[in-house]
């Protein structure tokens, strides 16, 4: 019988709940066993292959290219999960989400106290994906299944989410993996 596939990626975000996942330590050896990986930084293949059991996504959607990655995980994977506050809220970077884009663009490549642009022109090209009007949350782009919060979510928090997953069982973690005080 073949492994059920997983596919990870990470929009705009930062990794660290690609650290966390890694962070599962020696079991994910056990996971190694029970699952074959997709498309994930994990083993740097670029799209997804084949049908995924799950997808995992972090971060946001603050491009084009964003979106388009996301819509391909919706597409390709069984149940989809947002993993950390990136994915679920926006988090850090929908900060910019209260400046206006063309000011944020002036102020990053133009008017920035440590930017030297004598053409005092915003980078433009073919090969850089446009930026959307705001970084907007997974689930406002496509339907995510299951949200794991935080910042980022535990190590034991998304091993038993996958557990769970992988097991045919209701995702129903404990308070314990899901509270952040």
């Amino acid at each position: 019988m073949a492994k059920p596939r997983i596919a990870t990626t990470s929009l705009c975000g930062c990794f660290g709940c690609h650290m966390s996942l890694l962070d599962i330590d020696e079991r994910i050896l056990q996971l190694a066993e029970i699952v074959d990986f997709d498309r994930s930084p994990l083993d740097d293949i670029k799209h997804i292959s084949r049908r995924c059991a799950v997808g995992l996504i972090e971060g946001g959607c603050a491009n084009e290219e964003n979106v388009e990655v996301l819509r391909e995980f919706r597409r390709n994977c069984d149940v989809l999960v947002s993993v950390g506050d990136c994915a679920t809220t926006g988090g850090l970077p929908a900060l910019r989400n209260m400046v206006p884009l063309k000011e944020c663009l002036e102020e990053a490549y133009v008017h920035g106290p440590s930017v030297h642009n004598p053409s005092g022109e915003v980078p433009n090209d073919e090969e850089i994906p446009l930026l959307l009007d705001q970084v907007y949350p997974a689930h406002e782009v496509v339907k995510i299944d299951y949200h794991l919060p935080g910042c980022p979510p535990s190590a034991d928090t998304l091993w038993e989410a996958l557990n769970a997953l992988l097991g045919g069982k209701p995702l129903d973690l404990p308070y314990a993996l899901i509270k952040y005080d």
